[in-house]
């Protein structure tokens, strides 16, 4: 028996050190369930023909555009096209987490609120664009149940729920040990790393003329949220947080650690503004000017803008506390032109900075 007792401690121990040394990616979670509601305030029953509880959801990781939502496979609401949008859910599941420190990333098109065994941990239940936020998490036992609410107002219907460890505890004698992943398909984590540069612009989409934020600096491996290579040209830009700014950095001046494919693609504010609505503010181009996707000269060109066009200004980023482009709207197109050549008609205050 002794040996038996022996043999048994030496694969807990085992056990234990392996949790410790093998390398963590970011997490989805596994087994969610599901309830959809045909408001936005998690109240209301389910429509005829609706499927609104769902189990066995692989991750919250949504981006259901100006559609319906659809859970594995199955349209929720498929005999009303009104719940496009105006429709709300409630996602809960127990996750076996590695005691240590968390840090949950969270991307919502509208509100979402989440709780961490029955606590509220993120409140950000409004009307809103597509946002990232963040939390720090310490978890002492396990499992751990995670709670998600979220809305969806109008336009573009987007959840994205993960985490990652940054430390783990040792398990304490009588935690359950979570189970192991087999060293040989364990996949590193991403970090990224300035480098080149004495620090990196953070700006507010995944373009050379974003608005500005902030710096990333060397010295520092930051785990991507989120990858976009939207901009053209050979570099991917990657979603980061530093400090209390989180924001895209380009691929060019950055050490890359780990497999680019393992953070997701996601999509950024400029994909959801071409609809933005007229402020009453012009923009007139004081030469030929290039019509552009996106902010930026390395973007696909749309066209060119005559000198002296009046233009409707409906956006604009700002870089050094200057206009840098202007999102304007020509001949049914909306795009973006180089601001410090065009003169503007009316209160640039009214004009959204993106």
């Amino acid at each position: 028996m002794k040996r038996v007792s022996g043999a048994v401690w030496v694969l807990v121990v085992l056990a234990a050190l392996l949790a410790l040394v093998l390398p963590i990616q970011a997490d989805f979670g596994t087994n969610w369930s599901a309830q959809f509601y045909p408001s936005k305030d998690l109240t209301g029953n389910c429509p005829a023909g609706s499927t609104c509880s769902l189990t066995g959801i692989n991750g919250l990781n949504f981006n259901w555009g100006t559609g319906a939502p659809v859970v594995n496979g199955v349209n929720v609401f498929p005999a009303d096209p009104q719940y496009t949008n105006n429709f709300s859910a409630r996602f809960t599941s127990s996750q076996a987490l590695t005691p240590g420190t968390y840090n949950f990333v969270v991307s919502s098109d509208d509100g979402v609120r989440v709780y961490i065994n029955g606590a509220l941990r993120l409140d950000k239940w409004a009307d809103r664009p597509l946002t990232t936020d963040t939390f720090t998490e310490v978890i002492t036992t396990s499992p751990v149940l995670i709670t998600v609410e979220y809305y969806e107002s109008i336009d573009n219907a987007i959840l994205q729920v993960q985490w990652f460890l940054e430390g783990a505890a040792t398990p304490g004698f009588g935690t359950p040990l979570v189970p192991l992943t087999p060293l040989a398909t364990a996949v590193p984590p991403l970090t990224v790393e300035v480098q080149g540069v004495r620090g990196l612009s953070i700006r507010t989409g995944p373009y050379l003329g974003a608005s500005f934020v902030g710096v990333a600096v060397p010295g520092t491996a930051y785990a991507p949220i989120a990858r976009r290579a939207d901009e053209g040209g050979p570099y991917t830009w990657y979603l980061i947080t530093a400090g209390d700014k989180t924001g895209w950095v380009s691929g060019r001046y950055l050490k890359i650690t780990g497999d680019p494919n393992s953070v997701p693609e996601q999509a950024t504010i400029f994909e959801q503004i071409d609809d933005a609505p007229f402020v009453g503010v012009y923009a007139v181009p004081r030469s030929v000017m290039n019509f552009r996707r996106r902010p930026s000269q390395r973007s696909e060109l749309l066209g060119q803008i005559a000198w002296g066009e009046q233009l409707e200004l409906v956006g604009r980023t700002v870089q050094a506390g200057k206009n840098h482009w202007f999102q304007v709207r020509y001949n049914g197109q909306v795009g973006w032109i180089y601001a410090p050549f065009v003169s503007v008609q009316g209160d640039i205050n009214a004009v959204p900075i993106r």
